[in-house]
């Protein structure tokens, strides 16, 4: 068992060890980077980096809040009714439009772009708040509707059949039924949406590279150019930017597990 827990906390500080570096590195002076071995442990540290967050980030932070909040809005008003179409009212070709959504997410990310530009040009939405919403949505909606679909199958005939007599509807089975009882699935889907939507380089870059609400990503990437490299400044906002998406982590983490593995065991 001691073999077995030292083993265990090794690859934990194996896999955290990139978290430590990126969170020294930020705290580091630019004379002391430069240093053959790197030192180890800020001795001299510096807050420079995150001065740099809060005076040059924060409109890039907020920018990347309103396009996850709006992504994760977007995601679950679309895959919810499609989870419950596909798993409680069966609908004709409901298996084929299963396998149409796990074949969408196999599409890259940047092959995907390449398409919206185009559409985007034509309409006049490039360099938009809405148009990273509708793009990043595309990559969460498919994994909602089968997170949901999983979830919804496992509802009991009894609690349907008993809306149904006392006469709710399609609709109305969906809102007052079954959306409440299926909070871990909403909670699963919400997660990682808002997670996808906040790490996108690809979208954001290929749709908002020259616009004024460009995400926390390309935040970052600005810092990096052919003759400046500003790593404590680039780690600050990485270590910033990550304070959101790991608290949401910590307070969603039993959700989401209950929602990833709804549908896997049937009684």
């Amino acid at each position: 068992m001691k073999v077995k827990t030292a083993a265990g906390v090794l690859l934990t500080a194996l896999m955290l060890f990139p978290v430590y570096w990126m969170i020294n590195v930020s705290l580091t002076r630019d004379t002391d980077m430069r240093r053959d071995p790197p030192p180890l442990l800020p001795l001299h540290g510096t807050l420079e980096g995150y001065r740099a967050v809060l005076h040059q980030q924060l409109p890039y932070l907020g920018n990347s809040l309103a396009i996850g909040l709006g992504t994760v809005a977007l995601t679950v008003a679309l895959s919810a009714p499609a989870g419950y179409a596909l798993a409680l009212l069966r609908p004709r070709g409901g298996r084929a439009l299963s396998f149409v959504l796990l074949v969408a997410q196999m599409i890259p990310s940047i092959i995907m772009a390449m398409g919206f530009y185009a559409i985007y040009l034509r309409l006049g939405v490039l360099n938009s708040t809405a148009g990273l919403i509708l793009a990043d949505s595309t990559i969460a909606v498919p994994f909602g509707v089968l997170i949901f679909t999983a979830f919804m199958s496992g509802i009991p005939a009894e609690l349907m059949a008993a809306a149904r007599v006392d006469g709710a509807g399609a609709l109305r089975t969906f809102w007052s039924v079954v959306l409440p009882v299926s909070r871990n699935a909403v909670v699963t889907v919400s997660l990682f949406a808002f997670l996808w939507a906040w790490s996108d380089f690809v979208f954001a870059s290929t749709l908002d590279g020259g616009g004024t609400q460009q995400p926390i990503t390309l935040g970052i990437y600005h810092y990096i150019g052919n003759n400046n490299q500003q790593w404590n400044a680039i780690m600050a906002t990485a270590v910033v930017a990550s304070i959101p998406a790991t608290l949401l982590l910590i307070v969603a983490q039993r959700y989401v597990a209950a929602g990833v593995t709804a549908g896997a065991v049937k009684d």
